[in-house]
């Protein structure tokens, strides 16, 4: 999933980045920013205005994501159910009608600037089992493609609280990790981590830059200060946890401000938590030192160069398949002369592996019966030897 953008990489010793450096950003929006309460509706105002700085971030050939609260806001609006907690029921049934006006309502304003809108809902076990996770991957992958813009939520109606993230923080960074995004920006009721809570004590002072988060930042966080928003400045911290150590750089700023992104893109006050590497290196790293290896992969002279080049592990470069691994586990891959090559993460479980060795990416279809992924372990998913 490489961006469509070339990167700096900051680095940043200390010094804020600018957003122009980044070509994949997923941006999180929560219900309290999104949803008037009194009014019962979206604040349209305030949503032309973000929508009106993702489109100019979508004009510049980057890739945009949004992680959108407020199905259940807007369903409870609309229902004029009471204030209060609501029962979990009541809550999966207002998200239920909640979803179909919110992805309404984000599809209408992207189309206002000619960029197609596409919903995904997940649940906590479509980021943490892997299968799953790979599917959610490639669905996301495929709409950058098209240059869709993914709108992402979690699925209220099903999840209860023992498989839910509970909040859209944690899930926004799930989502830049699993998209190999380089920038995570979570718009929030404030413009930062302080160092306490400011409306505790009058004299805490923004943190502009966290390169690591430390216990020290840890105790820095307060609790929510909204009653549509169920992330504080704690799972904003969890978050970041998520992200950095994914390769994601994260940025927390003020949503109450119109513009918000533009915002961030002049200078304005925030908090960038630093990423020690990108998304690519951090993901190597995982496969190359985290993961047991399934099975084993021996391809031929000329698949081997291709890899040397770069390029993808494709099935026609296979001579020998050992092993009983599922799609997404971690194989060897090996040289003709039995000697390791890398390691990588294979798109296909063993027995169909099998089926398609040594044929053409184009014969897939025909010998599955359906149209399956034209590498068998793609270039992002590969990490070789030193040789």
């Amino acid at each position: 999933m490489s961006s469509s953008v070339t990167l700096r990489s900051p680095r940043m010793s200390g010094t804020p980045p600018a957003l122009t450096d980044f070509g994949r950003i997923v941006v999180k929006v929560g219900s309290s920013l999104l949803v008037d309460v009194e009014a019962g509706g979206v604040k349209e105002a305030w949503l032309a205005s973000l929508v009106e700085d993702l489109a100019g971030l979508h004009r510049d050939g980057r890739d945009v994501l949004v992680v959108s609260s407020g199905a259940v806001a807007l369903g409870r609006s609309l229902l004029r159910l009471p204030k209060g907690p609501l029962a979990l029921e009541d809550s999966q049934a207002a998200a239920a009608i909640g979803q179909i006006a919110l992805a309404r309502i984000w599809a209408e304003a992207l189309g206002r600037h000619g960029i197609t809108a596409g919903q995904i809902l997940v649940t906590l076990g479509d980021t943490e089992e892997r299968r799953r996770y790979l599917n959610a991957r490639s669905t996301i992958a495929r709409l950058l493609d098209w240059r869709a813009v993914p709108v992402i939520n979690e699925n209220d109606t099903v999840a209860t609280n023992e498989i839910r993230y509970g909040d859209n923080d944690r899930l926004g960074a799930r989502v830049a990790t699993m998209a190999s995004a380089d920038l995570l920006v979570l718009l929030s009721d404030i413009d930062g981590l302080y160092t306490a809570p400011p409306g505790i004590d009058p004299s805490a002072t923004l943190i502009p830059v966290v390169e690591r988060i430390t216990p020290e930042i840890e105790a820095m966080a307060g609790d929510s200060a909204s009653e549509l928003s169920k992330g504080g400045m704690r799972t904003k911290i969890e978050a970041g946890k998520i992200a950095t150590t994914g390769g994601t750089h994260m940025v927390i700023a003020s949503g109450r401000i119109e513009h918000p992104l533009r915002a961030i893109a002049e200078g304005g006050r925030a908090t960038w938590f630093l990423a020690a590497g990108n998304p690519v290196t951090s993901r190597k790293k995982w496969i190359a030192g985290s993961l047991e290896p399934k099975g084993t992969l021996t391809i031929d002279a000329g698949a081997v160069a291709a890899l040397r080049r770069g390029k993808s592990l494709l099935p026609a470069g296979i001579v020998r398949i050992e092993g009983e691994f599922s799609r997404g586990d971690a194989v060897l891959v090996r040289g003709p002369d039995g000697f390791e090559i890398g390691r990588g993460l294979v798109a296909y479980d063993a027995a169909d592996a099998e089926r398609i060795r040594g044929h053409s990416s184009g014969d897939i279809a025909g010998i599955l019966g359906t149209h399956g992924r034209t590498a068998m372990i793609h270039r992002d998913d590969l990490v070789l030897g030193q040789g």
